[in-house]
């Protein structure tokens, strides 16, 4: 194929490995390079991008332009995500709320859509936690997946568009997936691997094609959250991202108030009458004594 002859197409990035992107067209997946311009632009293509490639001519492709994104994440690194999918067991291991609340965080920082699965919920109780989560605006999922109950709605909710999944090692992400997307099974194996081992170590970022028309993206399993490691921001920016904390913020009395021990404070306020949950409230403030912590070279 010449130059003249050089055809371009549209694609979604669904593999980035070794500096090769495995784009997914509407009639293959190529495999290609990237520009070397967006390196001089500070731009680094990642799954989930909407890209352009021109073919090459050996039948490879380079990527020659990235559409905006809605939104991105920095570990993994991943874009365009429609919902991220938090896998909390009710059991083995116990949730760790502090933990859900760092992630659920970060993703409102970065505008991305939260469901909160609870798994294990015929051993365990888990209504202590679905109320949190509930009463914190969540959408809230109770799922057994030995006997299938909550399986049907979790898949109507995912059946479209780009979901990351995330939580704790053994907290049955592969079992949901394999529940919820038999088609999936040959590659639970792989998924299981990187999901659930523990490590923040993932080599690449995949996107698994769901069978549904939407797209699961493989993350690592978490046990702890280091917030200079997943995202970068100062304590005073923390509280826009506990989303039940907005509306109330305009009313406190101080303006560039912690809600720490500020007197007249409408979060504090709002935890004192219930209407905010007392654990999502202690998150906030180990949260915000952590990021006091970091020095703005850091950031």
């Amino acid at each position: 194929m010449t130059n003249n002859q050089q055809k371009s197409y549209e694609g979604l990035i669904i593999k980035a490995l070794s500096g090769f992107y495995y784009v997914r067209t509407s009639d293959r997946i190529v495999e290609c390079r990237a520009k070397g311009a967006f390196r001089n632009e500070g731009i680094s293509p990642c799954v989930g991008d909407m890209v352009t490639i021109d073919m090459t001519d050996n039948g490879k492709g380079s990527v020659v332009a990235i559409a905006p994104r809605s939104n991105s994440l920095i570990r993994p690194p991943v874009a365009n995500i429609d919902r991220l999918a938090m896998i909390v067991s009710c059991i083995a291991p116990v949730p760790s709320t502090l933990v859900i609340d760092k992630l659920t965080s970060i993703a409102h920082r970065r505008n991305i859509p939260v469901i909160v699965i609870f798994t294990k919920i015929d051993l365990a109780e888990h209504k202590i936690y679905s109320d949190i989560y509930t009463k914190a605006g969540f959408t809230v999922y109770m799922v057994d997946n030995m006997s299938g109950t909550g399986c049907a709605e979790v898949k109507e909710a995912l059946k479209d568009g780009i979901t990351a999944f995330c939580g704790n090692s053994g907290a049955g992400k592969s079992s949901l997936l394999n529940a919820i997307f038999p088609k999936l099974s040959i590659l639970t194996g792989d998924i299981s691997k990187k999901l659930g081992r523990g490590r923040h170590t993932t080599r690449h970022v995949e996107l698994y094609e769901t069978g549904e028309g939407g797209y699961i993206a493989d993350t690592p399993g978490f046990s702890a959250v280091d917030f200079l490691q997943f995202e970068r921001m100062t304590a005073d920016q923390l509280q826009y991202c506990f989303q039940e904390f907005e509306d109330r913020i305009p009313d406190c009395r101080y303006t560039g108030c912690s809600h720490i021990k500020e007197r007249d404070c409408a979060i504090r306020s709002g935890v004192e009458s219930g209407e905010i949950v007392q654990t999502r409230y202690q998150s906030y403030c180990t949260i915000y004594e952590e990021l006091k912590q970091v020095k703005s070279w850091e950031l």
